[in-house]
């Protein structure tokens, strides 16, 4: 995309050759003469990437790039001669170009795109050079009033580029450098429109506005066509064309949890012809802080949304890439996981618009910080500013049309840094996040709201009981899980971080060394920076709480249970947290995840692994996210309350289940009752309600021994089918393993690989292992009583007629069942 259109002109992705030079040791494209060692160079692309592709970059133990120049060289033959435009859409970061051997460009941001005319002669030379970051790391720069810890060197405060690689114990130290977004070459095409600029809102009456300018040459009244509806677009006084739509009871765009997230076409029709200009979707996003201006809730079209996701991290470390091709797989793993929402933090990149299409596509929210996080940048610095200024009035121009970004944000951590080094807000208040940012927030997209900083709201920045915050008190503080509710969080940005454990089959492939100490394996493990403990040390701690296991003694002794259960517990405490999250009575309105993807294979904080293979967390989470659910809270002596909860846009009509087990199997009570939901509405029954009588459902009057082990909770539609389960576990989940016996049966239907699972008495955390395929579900508790149908969906690259073969096991399960041992396959 330029300018809210799609990108012109032809890709310059092929015939590039690099080659690495001590820092400053070549001064322009002559000194390159008679050097050997370049090596062939994909664009977009980065130097590590061409490093890796030519073997000589290990991104899991990487050498730094900072001290190096990189040369980049393409020569352009038979190309007709004429003027044209080159267009360089991102390089990282201090570059000079030189056209034909003299300069045509300098650049010393990574984040602001460039165009240059030129002229053609049919033998042309483009080079850049990106030069070595280290000096300019090293630059004394306005004092700063604080210093964080977990980013290094200081200096990166004063250079417009990705703390990425820059976060030692948080990811791999891979330096962003190079070409890493597309360069263009393009011709004057005149009869084609330019500058386009296409602004959609949703007004309260339902009516849709679209208001477009653009230029157009030679061109007599074209007329804007979107939705049905047509407009003459008249000149302005400065020469352009405009014209606005009003569209009645336009169908809206919605996240994908409450509605469809609709998409319009916007043609241009000139001279009989129709042009394409891109697709718009109309929505309108407020956020409610509530009448004491302590609440932070999100409102789409008038609904209050509960935001749920993760923090996105990049669809790769080192290539930085930013096509739909790269980021399809991913997106399509946070839709499939009832997402409705994706965080861009302040260390991160920002994506390209394939990025916000597919959103736009999948109805996935985007919170997008703007790249600012922990420093005390200089706001004062005029040259520093005015690169700030580009780099958001061209993302936010670039992705002008795109309904999912919903929410943009000053940066991360910014007032949290310098709240938690004890100084006052009077120090660490700037005029950045709050004059610069919103002022060009409220010029380019004045239909997304603007937050400050994440965290922030609070008496503190990071107080979890007002406005923005980042929970980790379950997680990386060890609270108990009771804390969820005390913390009174309203709006998590980001939450409950873990050492999470791929699946076996990534481990065996990538990581096959032994779980925690081998120093391969720590070394995949995050942690923050001078912190005694890392995030593996958090898991344990949960590990003990919930299975009453020494994580310690039972690594040495079983390690195969040892992983299954640091699996199973990450997925179990994400699953819990939400449960008391999404209640109708609790005071959030939303979460994410921290993080989306690992950036290397490992037990990193991502919940689907670097191989792009989901861990057992996505899949807790796939069921914590269900638009349709039941969540069960434990309320001491009032009993034990269940939530049925309709997101969507449908009245639901469903029967409510709920069974006390003994020993695992043994009925001791259990009720039913059809619930209707209206759209976008809960509801709260105590299960004595289902029961009709008085039952000790959490033990908390403990008149005697107990007298069942687990509540089932299921919600079943019409046609029979389960759409959401629910379990609580009244003395703790170490007191509900049983020696389960589990039963399965493969077979085909339409095409689809179906797994029918079921089980003598209740066994948790059952796991499918398929190599190949992606179950519907995985690291679930299984009761008895019903059968559970799962689908095995071919992952990339395998063929949907192969028969999955593999292994079924769970927590306690009496034996390991192989696909090879089922009857009637």
């Amino acid at each position: 995309m330029e300018d809210g259109v799609p990108a012109t002109g032809r890709t310059l992705s092929d015939g590039w050759r690099m080659i690495l030079t001590p820092a400053g040791a070549i001064a322009d494209p002559a000194g390159l003469d008679g050097l050997s060692g370049f090596i062939d160079a994909p664009v977009p692309g980065t130097v590590a990437g061409a490093l890796e592709r030519a073997g000589r970059f290990d991104r899991t133990a990487p050498e730094p790039l900072d001290h190096l120049d990189a040369w980049y060289v393409l020569d352009l033959a038979g190309e007709v001669p004429g003027e044209a435009m080159l267009h360089f859409d991102g390089l990282a970061t201090v570059t000079e170009v030189w056209w034909n051997g003299a300069p045509a460009l300098s650049s010393d941001s990574m984040f602001v795109r460039h165009e240059r005319p030129v002229t053609l002669t049919g033998r042309d030379r483009l080079v850049f050079c990106f030069r070595a970051l280290k000096p300019h790391l090293e630059k004394r720069g306005p004092r700063a009033r604080w210093r964080p810890q977990m980013i290094t060197p200081q200096g990166l405060r004063l250079v417009r580029t990705t703390l990425l690689g820059r976060m030692p114990g948080w990811c791999p130290e891979v330096h962003a450098a190079g070409p890493w977004r597309p360069v263009r070459l393009s011709r004057p095409a005149p009869a084609l429109p330019a500058d386009v600029r296409i602004a959609a809102r949703l007004e309260e009456d339902g009516t849709g506005r679209l208001d477009i300018r653009f230029r157009l040459d030679g061109a007599a009244s074209p007329s804007v066509e979107c939705a049905g509806m047509a407009a003459v677009a008249e000149r302005d006084g400065e020469g352009r064309f405009a014209a606005s739509l009003a569209i009645p009871e336009v169908a809206a765009w919605w996240p994908r949890t409450h509605g469809a997230p609709v998409l319009h076409d916007v043609h241009l029709v000139v001279d009989g012809a129709r042009h394409r200009l891109g697709r718009t979707g109309f929505r309108r996003i407020e956020i409610d802080r509530g009448a004491d201006g302590r609440d932070f809730a999100l409102h789409v079209n008038g609904t209050r949304i509960f935001c749920r996701g993760a923090v996105w991290t990049n669809a790769d470390i080192v290539d930085l890439p930013g096509s739909r091709e790269r980021y399809a797989p991913l997106l399509k793993l946070a839709a499939d996981a009832n997402m409705n929402m994706l965080r861009i933090g302040g260390t991160m990149t920002y994506e390209t618009p394939d990025f916000f299409a597919l959103c736009d596509e999948l109805g996935l929210m985007v919170w997008q910080d703007f790249q600012f996080a922990n420093f005390d940048y200089p706001a004062n610095d005029p040259v520093f500013i005015g690169n700030v200024r580009k780099e958001i009035a061209q993302f936010l121009e670039a992705n002008a049309t795109s309904p999912s970004l919903a929410v943009l944000c000053g940066g991360s951590e910014i007032d949290q840094q310098a709240a938690m080094l004890g100084l006052p807000e009077s120090a660490w208040a700037g005029p950045l996040t709050r004059e610069i940012l919103p002022e060009l927030v409220a010029a380019h997209r004045p239909d997304v709201p603007y937050v400050e900083n994440s965290p922030g709201g609070g008496a503190m920045p990071f107080a979890p009981n007002a406005g923005v915050t980042h929970y980790y008190g379950v997680g990386a503080y060890c609270r108990p899980l009771e804390d969820a509710r005390r913390a009174e969080v309203h709006f998590a940005a980001e939450s409950l971080a873990f050492a999470n454990v791929p699946e076996r089959e990534t481990l065996d492939a990538h990581l096959p060394v032994p779980a925690v100490h081998d120093p391969r394996w720590k070394a995949r493990v995050p942690r923050d920076r001078g912190a005694s403990w890392d995030f593996e040390d958090v898991r344990d701690h949960y590990l003990g709480l919930l299975y009453g296991e020494d994580p310690a003694r039972l690594r040495r002794e079983d390690p195969g249970r040892y992983l299954d259960l640091s699996r199973a517990v990450t997925g179990e405490v994400m699953e819990a947290t939400f449960a008391e999250w999404r209640r109708p009575q609790s005071t959030c309105n939303g979460a994410q995840v921290w993080t989306f993807q690992d950036l290397l294979p490992g037990a990193g904080w991502g919940i689907v692994d670097a191989t792009g293979l989901p861990k057992s967390a996505w899949h807790a989470l796939r069921r914590a996210f269900r638009p349709v659910q039941l969540v069960l809270s434990d309320e001491g002596t009032n009993g034990l309350d269940v939530h049925v909860i309709n997101d969507g846009a449908e009245e639901q009509t469903l029967t409510l289940e709920l069974s006390c087990l003994r020993h695992g199997r043994q009925p001791v009570v259990g009720g039913r009752r059809e619930v209707r939901l209206a759209p976008y509405s809960a509801k709260t029954l105590p299960a004595t309600d289902l029961f009709g009588a008085f039952f000790d459902t959490t033990y908390a009057f403990r008149f005697g021994p107990p007298s069942h082990d687990v509540t089932v909770g299921r919600l079943v539609d019409g046609n029979g089918t389960v759409i959401a389960e629910a379990f609580h576990f009244p003395r703790g989940r170490a007191k509900a393993l049983f020696s389960a016996m589990l039963s399965a049966e493969l077979r085909q239907d339409d095409g689809e690989w179906l797994l029918e699972l079921s089980t003598d008495r209740f066994v948790q955390s059952v796991t499918v292992e398929a190599e190949g395929f992606l179950p519907s579900d995985n690291w679930f508790h299984l009761a008895p009583g019903g059968v559970k149908v799962l689908r095995l969906a071919p992952r990339a690259g395998m063929d949907p007629a192969t028969r999955p073969a593999g292994e079924i096991r769970g927590i306690g399960a009496d034996s390991v069942v192989s696909f090879q041992e089922i009857a009637g396959i």
